[in-house]
């Protein structure tokens, strides 16, 4: 079947138990099917795994977005993972038979939406980039809330679509069309985010570390320890499993135990290696594999993408 995609938006919000409600109820409201969510207390975000047909993306990530521009204001957010808005990123991933080039005009429209109907403007990534500098999702989004709105009220870093400044408390949106990744973190047995920063830094591809990872470390309050936090963009080059391995031998030449390892969203099968009981994912279950979800996805739906 085509036109189907995987639909991952990421939002600025990941304690108030009302709001996120509202926020998953607005996105299956307009025939997305929602997979999965994940919320983080110390990132203060959530993360929804969304599939269906291309043509319900827009409709479904425009009515959460406005609940998220009237909820959530930015310039009293605080949390770990880095963010531009209160709806920060939205990949679009073609699955199936649905085309690259789809899934990027279905970008750059949901773009067009976002600023004519919420006023919040849009950089676009991956794929649907319109400037060379900006492919990497991390390009713009390093630069955070506050700085991005310097740097845009002084005529730098101005946005792909909109402005000229930012949404005074919605920030700007970064909109784009991705491959797979898997979201994942390891968690370290030690309190000091400088060695998780180190171990960060070791595996990370723009640090000579691993192809395809993009890698933060960072402590996190609520569990009282520190945290790898990973990006795996090429699963060709380094799966899960690799990933997970590069950074338990960093910890060990610091002298840090490994606690454990958590999946933000899904992730294939295949990219966990032979043995994903080896990852002491938590919690840990078929219900986190994409294969799994979207075979239950096409059963719902009487049809639906052959895989991912």
């Amino acid at each position: 079947m085509r036109d189907w995609v995987e639909c991952v938006p990421n939002f600025s919000e990941g304690r108030d138990k009302v709001l996120l409600l509202k926020l998953g109820r607005a996105l299956r409201a307009s025939g997305l099917g929602l997979l999965d969510t994940h919320s983080d207390p110390d990132h203060h975000r959530s993360v929804f795994t969304l599939v269906g047909a291309l043509d319900s993306v827009d409709r479904a990530v425009i009515t959460a977005a406005s609940t998220a521009v009237r909820e959530i204001d930015l310039t009293q957010h605080r949390g770990t993972h880095p963010r531009i808005g209160v709806l920060d990123v939205v990949p679009l991933v073609p699955l199936g038979d649905t085309s690259r080039e789809d899934c990027v005009d279905a970008a750059w429209s949901l773009g067009e939406r976002m600023w004519d109907e919420l006023r919040v403007p849009v950089y676009f990534y991956g794929e649907a980039a319109c400037r060379p500098g900006r492919v990497r999702l991390e390009s713009v989004r390093k630069l955070g809330f506050e700085r991005l709105a310097s740097l845009v009220r002084r005529g730098k870093a101005l946005p792909d679509v909109g402005g000229p400044e930012l949404h005074p408390t919605a920030g700007a949106c970064c909109v784009g069309v991705r491959k797979i990744m898997v979201a994942f973190n390891v968690l370290l047995g030690d309190q000091d985010s400088r060695t998780a920063k180190r171990i960060a830094g070791a595996v990370r591809e723009s640090s000579g570390g691993l192809a395809g990872v993009k890698a933060l470390g960072m402590y996190l309050g609520s569990a009282r320890l520190a945290q790898v936090s990973m990006n795996l963009t090429d699963l060709d080059k380094t799966s899960v499993d690799i990933a997970f391995e590069a950074v338990a031998r960093e910890a060990e030449r610091h002298g840090v135990p490994v606690l454990g390892s958590e999946l933000v969203g899904l992730a294939p099968r295949s990219a966990l290696g032979r043995c994903p009981e080896h990852l002491q994912i938590r919690g840990f279950s078929n219900n986190m594999l994409l294969e799994e979800r979207l075979r239950e996805a096409r059963l719902a739906s009487r049809g639906g993408p052959p895989g991912p």
